[in-house]
């Protein structure tokens, strides 16, 4: 009886939220799953109509509730075509196979101990308050150094080194004003955490089969979906599922704080040519990433007003362009390199899909912007320059020699540097109050 009243009320519940929100119900059939297989497919991405990411199938393939009106909308998901989908509907929708076939890897002696890994990155990052926002598409080559024997003396990088960066900012507030452009001081994304993951042992029970899926639990929902084609394995993971599923991204350990809160931290990466029973970062082909969190640098304090929340959430494709082994002589030189990022061209792989026409429609507002004009007619405050150029004589020069041997001259610099910054600090509190108090005196005019 007791079980009866409950699905008697959950039903209840579901009907006045549907009625509330409009809801149709033939967008909760909606399930995304591989065309030859039929096998569905967890974590498939979700653009709306203007390019915005807003949601992600779950572990069934199943998409979540999407209102009509971000139809069409597009379904993307690493190794397969993305999909236009007109309108909701029961239909399954069908992604047919496109993993790009990398070369296999061959080590040619004894001496290239170094795996050296080439990408291309998209990335789509936003971060909102409850006035602004601000919302970047960044595309990125990259590479990685890894070491997979542990002997040999060279630490390397797991995560994203950027090599080239091209970046197309939007600002937008309250009163939907918006301006674009290359550089923005606010740095938000999570796409540079997100490195290559470690080595991880593939289900036994998938040991026997050519074809199959096996779902790990987690301590509150499933933590990892591995799906296994042939030489192909792909293993999707839930990172807040549990704390061990966090070795997936050691980079992020750091950020795992009181003060900053994930909402949604999911990984997939996809790998081929896999003959033993792990997989390892000599195999991986690509990976995409789902981070939403509540909070980001918290000295954001020109964008946001004081203690003012504020939202971040990032989606990132990755796909490896490159890889090879090198000798640690060779790997060092690299990691020396000074990339100039503004003048190396950007190579997008053949599998990458074409931009969306908003996106597109901001990358050309972009390019378009006049910067040498807006350059011209800023007007930089002084505090933020340094110091002037003074001519100095014979007696000047000495003295100053003698202050920056005692270490006089390091402590003074540090101790203007401090005034000044603190100086202009405040100047931005002050206005950030008193915008906020324009604000609500208009807002009360209006009432």
């Amino acid at each position: 009886m007791k079980e009866m009243c409950r699905h008697l009320i959950s039903a209840l519940i579901f009907g006045i939220v549907a009625s509330w929100c409009g809801m149709d119900a033939k967008a909760f059939n909606q399930v995304v799953a591989d065309s030859v297989t039929h096998a569905p497919l967890p974590s498939a991405s979700v653009f709306d109509r203007q390019g915005n990411a807003i949601g992600i199938s779950n572990s069934n393939g199943r998409l979540p509730f999407i209102a009509e009106s971000c139809y069409p909308i597009t379904v993307r998901y690493l190794g397969f075509i993305e999909k236009v989908v007109p309108a909701a509907g029961s239909d399954t929708i069908f992604l047919r196979d496109n993993m790009a076939q990398l070369p296999e890897v061959t080590v040619e002696s004894s001496r290239h101990k170094v795996l050296h890994l080439l990408a291309y990155i998209r990335e789509y990052s936003t971060m909102t308050t409850y006035t602004d926002t601000v919302f970047l598409f960044r595309e990125k080559m990259v590479d990685y150094m890894l070491t997979p024997d542990p002997k040999v003396r060279f630490r390397g990088w797991s995560t994203p080194r950027i090599m080239a960066c091209r970046s197309y900012y939007r600002f937008t507030n309250s009163e939907g004003l918006d301006s674009v452009g290359d550089v923005s001081n606010h740095h938000f994304s999570w796409s540079d955490w997100v490195g290559v993951a470690p080595s991880a042992e593939i289900p036994k029970i998938l040991g026997g089969f050519d074809c199959g899926s096996d779902t790990l639990q987690g301590k509150y929902s499933p933590a990892e979906i591995w799906t296994k084609n042939a030489s192909r394995v792909t293993v999707d993971v839930d990172i807040l599922a549990d704390k061990k599923e966090r070795r997936w991204v050691p980079d992020f350990r750091g950020f795992f704080r009181k003060d900053l809160e994930f909402d949604n931290f999911r990984i997939r990466l996809s790998y081929d040519n896999i003959a033993g029973d792990s997989v390892t970062p000599m195999d991986i082909t690509g990976y995409t990433f789902n981070i939403e969190s509540n909070g980001r640098g918290h000295e954001m304090f020109r964008f946001n007003r004081v203690n003012e929340p504020f939202f971040v959430s990032t989606y990132g494709e990755v796909y490896m362009t490159d890889k090879e082994y090198i000798t640690v002589k060779e790997a060092r030189k690299w990691e020396k390199y000074n990339f100039n990022t503004n003048k190396i061209d950007i190579y997008e792989p053949m599998e990458v899909p074409p931009l969306q026409p908003s996106i597109q429609l901001l990358v050309d507002r972009v390019n378009n912007v006049d910067r040498e004009g807006v350059r011209l007619a800023l007007t930089p405050d002084s505090r933020l320059i340094g110091r002037g150029v003074v001519r100095q004589n014979f007696g000047d020069r000495v003295l100053g020699l003698l202050k920056t041997i005692t270490g006089i001259r390091r402590y003074k610099m540090n101790r203007n540097m401090n005034r000044q910054w603190k100086e202009f600090r405040k100047e931005q509190v002050r206005k950030n109050n008193r915008a906020g108090a324009d604000g609500k005196d208009k807002d009360d005019n209006r009432k």
